[in-house]
């Protein structure tokens, strides 16, 4: 008999923390907050220089609540220095071609889709100097693919001087 009441007391000490999360979870889900699903991750990839690019994705942060149903788009940038070109790819399941909306803007493609309940926003950063206008989108199977072409850096034109 003591044993049994030992093992409750041990049992239940071990197990509150347990009730305190689900507690948690009991509150957010009574906020009437539908969305989801919520995920984060990251990505890492190789650089043209070598070193590795580690990326944030998702629709919600670590240790912080969702504060949208937006969710945020996988993007990756291939650079193809043959076809002197720079390639965003996202994955945007759930959306049909006309629901995609792109801006490019300042150096940043600002992507976004909604149809139903699946809703995207990102904006990415371009990296590399890139024309605008040469911009080609295509959406098959829930990847949006858009390639911009390379701008070669300018030279800078001047003179030489000779002293006499």
């Amino acid at each position: 008999m003591f044993f049994d009441d030992e093992y409750d007391r041990i049992f239940k000490r071990m197990s509150n923390s347990f009730f305190n999360i689900d507690d948690v979870f009991e509150e957010f889900e009574g906020n009437g907050s539908e969305s989801g699903p919520y995920y984060y991750g990251y990505t890492m990839t190789v650089g043209p220089d070598g070193k590795p690019v580690v990326k944030e994705y998702g629709n919600v942060k670590p240790g912080l609540l969702p504060t949208s149903e937006t969710r945020e788009p996988l993007v990756d940038t291939i650079v193809d220095e043959k076809e002197k070109v720079v390639k965003l790819i996202a994955e945007m399941p759930g959306v049909e071609k006309a629901d995609v909306k792109i801006v490019v803007e300042n150096k940043t493609v600002n992507l976004s889709a909604e149809h139903d309940d699946k809703k995207y926003h990102v904006k990415v950063p371009l990296q590399y100097k890139v024309d605008e206008n040469s911009a080609k989108a295509s959406y098959k199977n829930g990847v949006l693919q858009i390639v911009f072409k390379l701008v070669e850096e300018e030279k800078p034109k001047g003179k030489t001087v000779e002293v006499e």
